[in-house]
């Protein structure tokens, strides 16, 4: 009995600094930010308690489309990471000539830092001088310049393709990994059977990939879900708001407008949706490996 109240006691001593960590880090300030979404902390000395109030605010029509934007903008730009990522993963798998060179290719949007990647994406989106609105000129597609940050739509897309062009080599690498974790007998033993490439790559490949494939996309629609470099460097959130992801609103009402109750309430709601992604990816995760053990 001594020898097993020790053991418990040596165990909580060695969670302890984790537990502290996470404590300190984590669940301090989370609490913290629960309870100034209840007030009307701002910059005035004193601070006065209105219960739901700021939530109250949040559920109007303007920030509903704002809700809507965020998960319009996050499925899209994961959906194309994914699609992109695991063909390109598993072109770099396949035996072809100079398949290291491609592999070091796909690493400058992910060495580069940022900030430099979105600025040099947001003088190539420039209508005057901008590479791409040049391009379509002088191929005929377009008469005159485009300003792709300049118009609502097309900065929504841009901003789009700018995160899949940043987001794209982490999926192609981790996709790669897994492929290559793959038995290569299943290969060899379809090919003896005469499965052709596209049977193999529909019936071996993409079952195995599958929990590659949702925990990738789970790491990535957390990363786009809370994305703000991106958005902010190249149009702050406009023209006319048609690129205000939840993000950039509640940045916008806690440091822009110094609301920092009104702007906890939405960092609240944030994480509830997160925590909402990650309660379904957990029950995805395990249904797949009960089925694995069937």
């Amino acid at each position: 009995m001594q020898a097993r109240r020790s053991a418990i006691i040596f165990a909580w001593l060695l969670l302890a600094p984790a537990i502290l960590y996470v404590a300190a880090i984590v669940a301090y300030p989370l609490v913290d930010t629960l309870i100034l979404s209840f007030t009307d902390a701002s910059l005035k000395r004193v601070t006065n308690w209105v219960g739901w109030v700021n939530y109250d605010k949040i559920f109007n029509a303007t920030f509903a489309e704002v809700i809507l934007r965020t998960f319009v903008w996050t499925f899209f730009s994961v959906a194309i990471k994914m699609l992109i990522g695991t063909f390109g993963a598993t072109m770099l798998n396949a035996a072809v000539p100079g398949r290291a060179i491609f592999r070091v290719l796909t690493m400058p949007p992910w060495i580069v830092p940022m900030a430099i990647g979105i600025f040099m994406w947001g003088w190539m989106y420039n209508g005057q001088f901008g590479m791409i609105s040049g391009l379509l000129q002088r191929f005929g597609f377009v008469d005159g310049p485009v300003a792709f940050l300049a118009h609502g739509s097309t900065a929504f897309w841009a901003t789009i393709f700018t995160d899949v062009w940043i987001g794209v080599p982490m999926v192609t690498l981790y996709m790669l990994a897994a492929i290559q974790a793959i038995p290569q007998d299943l290969y060899e033993a379809a090919w003896t059977d005469g499965a052709g490439r596209f049977y193999r790559f529909r019936r071996i490949t993409l079952p195995l990939l599958l929990p590659a494939m949702i925990t990738m996309s789970m790491i990535s629609l957390i990363s786009t879900f809370n994305s703000f470099d991106i958005i902010w460097i190249l149009t702050q959130g406009g023209p006319t708001g048609e690129t205000t992801t939840m993000i950039i609103d509640t940045y916008r009402t806690a440091i822009g407008s110094k609301k920092y109750g009104e702007g906890a309430a939405r960092a609240v709601l944030i994480c509830i949706f997160l925590s909402i992604f990650c309660i379904a990816y957990f029950r995805v995760t395990s249904r797949l490996a009960v089925g694995e053990k069937r």
